[in-house]
């Protein structure tokens, strides 16, 4: 994976500052050279610059990002443990990794570490820009920040603040970590627990009530051993071996720090600010980011469209319902208009049991 390095001094918002910057990235295809065909990617929250293997069935040869008409960019966001620098990267000052001691940054530093490569690469404009969850709340401060950088922009499943109830699940989470670090003389020692646990309850946001019933739930009158149990041990275990504890603290800080309209007089007047044509993606059972935040934005913004994914999967469903992100994002870079959608969610009825998707969120 390519690495864009910066010996720089990176400026971060809350006036730290990084002795130098990393920025892993990967694209596909080749900008015309007008560079009018960019599509930027951003990842969410544990994902990392190879979007064609987490939107496997949108970024490829003869699918709805083609390298043979686009230039498509992903790049791993500042703060993770997949080639930038963040927490798991070695302090050059002290000759160890940052851990505990990497600094507050928040989105908006990360939109400032993809204007870097953007400048490396010679992107002046981007085309499209689109992301889900976390990937969404930088499309949306990279628009507000740079009104003139996109045509287009496509943010999914996210919010232009991070609300209350999205800051208590990150809250949750990190006192299950801190509350296993704190055993621990060595930071670098522990936290394995931690983040399983973090990422259990992590898994009940992305999720709904009616997920696990249709995918959980069993009919043995059992006393231990319960299906549910074991998936999130599972996705906790998935977690552990291939993230960053340190990382995924970090992470989840940004996450609640996001506010586009910090310094801009308001989330109003921020998205108003905001010149690319705008299609803001629901999903109807998101418990987390619900639609209503969606909603928000598209009639903030001044030429914002709003469309419903419907899906069992809530949160999650931005990994898992690739057919209905591909016809609604087709229909939108076509030209068409989606008005602004006022109905909630469609009313839960009993499903069977489908397989349980191969995707897990990022």
């Amino acid at each position: 994976m390519p690495v864009l390095h910066s010996d720089q001094p990176f400026e971060l918002e809350s006036g730290a500052v990084l002795p130098a910057l990393d920025i892993a990235w990967q694209s596909w295809g080749r900008p015309t050279p007008e560079r009018d065909n960019v599509v930027w990617i951003f990842h969410a929250l544990t994902g990392d610059a190879r979007a064609d293997k987490w939107w496997s069935e949108l970024v490829g040869p003869g699918k709805l990002f083609d390298p043979d008409r686009y230039f498509i960019v992903c790049a791993n966001m500042l703060g993770s443990c997949y080639g930038t620098t963040g927490p798991a990267s070695i302090n050059p000052d002290t000759g160890r990794k940052w851990g505990p001691d990497f600094p507050l940054i928040t989105v908006r530093d990360m939109v400032s570490a993809h204007r870097l490569l953007a400048e490396a690469l010679g992107i002046d404009r981007i085309w499209l820009g689109i992301g889900g969850s976390m990937g969404g709340q930088q499309v949306l401060e990279w628009a507000a920040g740079e009104p003139d950088r996109f045509d287009l922009i496509i943010p999914i499943a996210t919010n232009a603040r991070h609300s209350a109830w999205g800051i208590a699940f990150n809250e949750a989470q990190r006192m299950a970590i801190e509350a296993e670090l704190a055993r621990y003389d060595d930071p670098e020692e522990g936290g394995r627990y931690g983040l399983m646990a973090a990422r259990a309850i992590a898994m009940l946001s992305y999720r709904n009530y009616h997920t696990y019933r249709a995918t959980q739930d069993e009919e043995q009158e059992k006393l231990y051993d319960y299906r549910a149990s074991s998936y999130q041990r599972y996705q906790g275990e998935k977690l552990v071996r291939r993230f960053d504890v340190y990382s995924y603290l970090t992470l989840s800080k940004a996450m609640d720090a996001h506010h586009v309209g910090r310094g801009r007089g308001g989330v109003a007047r921020a998205l108003s600010r905001i010149r690319a044509r705008t299609l803001a993606l629901s999903v109807d059972t998101d418990i987390l980011f619900p639609p209503e935040e969606q909603r928000e934005i598209a009639r903030l913004v001044p030429d914002g469209h709003h469309a419903t994914i419907r899906s069992l999967y809530g949160h999650d469903a931005f990994l898992i319902e690739f057919g209905q992100l591909d016809r609604l994002i087709r229909e939108f870079l076509s030209g068409k208009a989606f008005p602004l959608e006022q109905s909630g969610p469609a009313p839960a009825t009993p499903l069977p049991r489908p397989p349980i998707p191969g995707t897990e969120y990022f």
